[in-house]
């Protein structure tokens, strides 16, 4: 399918790896010239050379953290006129409610609500004034079915749900669409952080604490960055125009949900 994109600017974060580096190479596949940011030089522009040489598109990188005001200003500045934004930040480390205090509470909503709402802020009204855009926020499975032990993700993914649920509505009207993508369980270095914390946990090895795992997921596999991108390019695509504040789950079928 022609995702009618070719040539349009996307700014993707923390897309050096996992579920943001399958965003960009979607949409790098797709024709879009990136923005690529992770804190990382290294990987960074390894990917960035690989995604340049494999679909001749236009990359700019930037190493910087995007939770950190001068992140925030830098990329903004770099990311001026962009058509798409592809929000994305590592998850907050998983705990008791017994562990966290305000301190955790505050870090956890700048990385993971605060964050995304700036740069949405920063690049809509550009987006707003062209009559076309898209954001696509990546946020988390535990928005619709929260998960225990992770508390303070739970707390700062939903609050950036609801400022997507107003907010996505009062930009239609202009072309510019924002919807939220749900990840379940990915392959990726969050998901061997958390499987290593429960091998740890159970005195058992990592691929049986990843089978325990996968046995719970309908699809009995974990998802792979290349069918998240995939999902995240159509949201970005030309078709996905009357899909507006939407949070869609790609998950294998493990949030256990009638609607």
């Amino acid at each position: 399918m022609d995702l009618g994109i070719k040539g349009k600017r996307a700014l993707v974060c923390a897309s050096s790896k996992g579920l943001g580096l399958g965003c960009a190479e979607a949409l790098a596949g797709a024709g879009v010239d990136l923005v690529m940011n992770a804190r990382g030089t290294d990987a960074l522009e390894a990917e960035a050379a690989r995604l340049r040489a494999e679909y001749g598109v236009t990359i700019q990188t930037l190493a910087c953290d995007v939770t950190t005001p001068d992140g925030q200003e830098q990329v903004i500045n770099a990311a001026q006129g962009v058509d798409i934004l592809v929000s994305n930040a590592g998850g907050p480390p998983p705990g008791l409610w017994s562990d966290w205090d305000r301190d955790d509470f505050i870090k956890a909503l700048d990385a993971n609500m605060l964050t995304p709402i700036t740069f949405m802020k920063a690049l809509l009204p550009a987006m707003m004034e062209k009559g076309w855009g898209r954001v696509v926020n990546i946020t988390s499975q535990s928005v619709r079915a929260p998960i225990p032990a992770l508390g303070l993700s739970n707390a700062a993914r939903t609050g950036l749900t609801g400022y997507v649920a107003g907010t996505s509505r009062q930009v239609a009207p202009h072309g510019v669409t924002i919807n939220n993508l749900l990840p379940g369980i990915h392959a990726t270095d969050r998901a061997d952080s958390l499987d290593g914390g429960v091998a740890a946990q159970k005195g058992i090895s990592m691929d049986e604490a990843r089978a325990e795992r996968a046995a719970t997921i309908p699809a009995r596999r974990y998802g792979t960055r290349q069918e998240f991108g995939a999902a995240c390019a159509f949201l970005c695509s030309q078709h996905a125009g009357f899909i507006v504040g939407q949070n869609i789950l790609l998950d294998g079928g493990a949030t256990n949900l009638t609607m």
